[in-house]
């Protein structure tokens, strides 16, 4: 094998125009692409890429790679192992990351999940990783249940850092382990592991303003130690070439204009280093795409910033406790959470489940719904400017003013505006899809037994309509009605032109059959509400009306919902937890994350009058865009 040096050595960024143009084995599948025409060494990186998944994954891959600078390049990946829990102690942990992020931003153990690292990365060919996941089982299998369980953790914190450290005795016994690992990796593989020398921990936090640590301590002494836990050792790998990149995740889709930029794909991921940036104009960022291999420049607020392990791959996924195995598995890592919809693989594996217990849902119980209030917030479904663009009333509405739909995903309808058709330039409805999206997290609500007692709502006749649907499929539409409140509106800086809106009233919306409350007086009036307002004005704002509408509701009902703009989960729930406002840019990099239907709940601490962020009572919603299909340019080229 080449000297490490000389393998990084050819990591050089390569600049190229934009083109248009049990163990799972490898064995059988790497024959069934050998049988197809791909080259061996191709075919070894697609299945590599793909986590060795299945045949199909392994085309798509080596399809959306071919024109990849790098396809040929036999250049191995890194790869790592990992100690990672599962049960009740990723639970907190989980909880533990989303309070801490939420309360102080994102610090740098926010990149990476929850894990006690065995060993320090290293390279192996793409030829060799069958048999460096035979290393791994062997070494699993020998010492399962020579290991003490559970782990012994204690909690150091400092200035700069804290996490949970293994008590020594324990930490020896897992030093031991790593490096049986390694002699069997060297054994069957030839590959050089090293493992991990330094005490054996679990990062909470590090690299975070001095300002956090009163608060992030809080927040790791409410992790219990000692609950139930299988730990899992886990396989992972990256490409090396962009181990040192910063990773950003496409939220929008955008068609190039020029032959040096990228076309995005939502939920593709871009690795983007600081000393390629010299060629990019203001606004603009040069990056090299996941999902393709290619390099270009692409829009900077078409992406943001995602975690540098969210593009790992797993590889093989082995319980300390048991015989569960899960290898080569396939799966992409988004967000710190397995993506489950990779587990359709052929061959008969035991369930992920098995190995890695699933977050449960939080269920309110009724003792607690009777004695503390919860907040839920949640952004409007799929507007319609967003998918079809900023000139679809011009499309949409003839000279007379008459609405004609051109698409299955505009609403049949829409409500007579008295300013006219015009009015929607700047208050757009949401589209069908974001209809079916509000209505199945009505469902969900339904299902797990949550009753809404108030529903408030930002004038938006997105966030109306949204709120609308999600009544219906909580079967409560009609008997609870909307609230419409001005002061629930986004920031208005965001807002294009020298005027607000000009939104339906809810005399207008009655009569368009949207069940609103006619007789409601709103605490923040439309009058109130001034163009290009300040960021600490809104966020005072917003403050101020969410306290007001939890007084107004306190001891007549136990649930208030929310429905108003992505940044409202932040606004108004941040500071009825008794924390300070972000600064306005970390502020907008939480929001630019929230997708349609996003949504938290808050809870009140009894007797204190202050709330936390509880888990909310429903599972998320994933949903990606669905490009546009004419079937006379697809099917009847010459």
């Amino acid at each position: 094998m080449a000297a490490k040096e000389d393998l990084y050595a050819k990591v050089t960024p390569r600049r190229q125009r934009h083109s248009r143009a049990g163990t799972v084995r490898h064995g059988s599948t790497l024959d069934v692409l050998l049988s197809m025409g791909f080259p061996k060494t191709r075919a070894l990186k697609a299945l590599v890429s793909t986590g060795g998944k299945n045949v199909q994954a392994a085309c798509d891959w080596l399809f959306s790679h071919v024109d990849d600078p790098f396809l040929d390049d036999p250049l191995p990946r890194e790869y790592v192992l990992y100690l990672r829990p599962s049960g009740p102690l990723l639970q907190q942990l989980t909880h533990f990351w989303q309070q801490s992020r939420y309360a102080c931003g994102k610090n740098k153990a926010h990149n990476i999940f929850p894990h006690i690292t065995l060993c320090q990365f290293f390279m192996c060919a793409d030829g060799k990783v069958e048999a460096l996941l035979d290393a791994l089982q062997t070494t699993v299998s020998k010492w399962r249940g020579r290991i003490p369980m559970p782990l012994p953790l204690e909690l150091y914190s400092s200035s700069t850092f804290i996490g949970l450290f293994v008590e020594e005795q324990v930490a020896e016994v897992l030093k031991s382990f790593a490096a049986d690992f390694s002699a069997e990796a060297a054994a069957k593989a030839d590959v050089l592991v090293e493992p991990h020398k330094k005490q054996l921990h679990v990062t909470l936090a590090y690299q975070f303003q001095s300002s956090h640590l009163s608060v992030l301590d809080k927040l790791a002494k409410n992790v219990d130690v000692s609950l139930g836990c299988d730990w899992l050792t886990v396989l992972y790998s990256r490409d090396i070439r962009f181990a040192n990149h910063e990773t950003l995740q496409v939220m929008y889709p955008y068609v190039p204009q020029n032959d040096d930029e990228l076309d995005l794909a939502p939920g593709d991921f871009i690795f983007m280093s600081p000393v390629e940036q010299s060629g990019a104009s203001e606004g603009w960022v040069y990056g090299t795409s996941l999902g393709t291999g290619l390099s270009g420049l692409l829009p900077e607020n078409y992406v943001s910033r995602a975690d540098e392990s969210d593009t790992w791959v797993i590889h093989g996924s082995h319980s300390v406790l048991n015989c569960t195995t899960q290898s080569n598995a396939g799966l992409l890592l988004f967000d710190g959470q397995l993506n489950n919809s990779l587990l359709d693989s052929p061959v008969d594996t035991p369930s992920l489940a098995s190995l890695c217990a699933p977050l449960q849902v939080s269920r309110p119980s009724s003792q607690s719904c009777v004695s503390k209030m919860r907040l839920l917030v949640c952004r409007h479904g799929e507007r319609m400017d967003v998918v079809f663009g900023k000139h679809w009333v011009s499309q949409c509405f003839d000279s007379k003013g008459r609405y004609m739909r051109f698409n299955l995903n505009m609403p049949p309808t829409l409500p007579v505006r008295t300013g006219g058709y015009r009015d929607y330039d700047k208050d757009c409805p949401i589209t069908v899809f974001g209809s079916t999206q509000a209505r199945l997290v009505g469902e969900a609500l339904l299902e797990s037994q949550e009753a809404i007692d108030f529903v408030y709502c930002s004038p938006s006749l997105r966030c109306i309509q949204t709120a609308q649907h999600i009544l219906h499929g909580l079967q409560q539409d009609g008997k609870t009605k909307i609230r419409v409140e001005p002061g629930l509106f986004e920031w208005t800086k965001w807002i294009l032109g020298t005027c607000l809106p000009t939104w339906i009233s809810p005399a207008e919306l009655a009569a368009a059959n949207i069940s609103v409350d006619t007789t409601y007086r709103s605490h923040i009036p439309i009058s109130k509400l001034g163009v290009s307002e300040s960021y600490d004005t809104y966020i005072s704002r917003s403050f101020q009306v969410t306290r007001e509408i939890l007084a107004e509701c306190n001891n007549l009902g136990n649930t208030v919902l929310i429905v108003a703009h992505a940044s409202s989960l932040e606004a108004c729930t941040r500071q009825i937890q008794g924390l300070s406002p972000q600064n306005s840019k970390d502020f907008v990099q939480v929001v630019r994350k929230i997708p349609y239907l996003g949504f938290c709940a808050c809870e009140e601490i009894s007797d204190t009058g202050v709330w936390q962020l509880v888990d909310p009572p429903i599972l998320p919603l994933t949903h990606g865009p669905n490009h546009s299909f004419n079937w006379r340019e697809m099917l009847m080229q010459d």
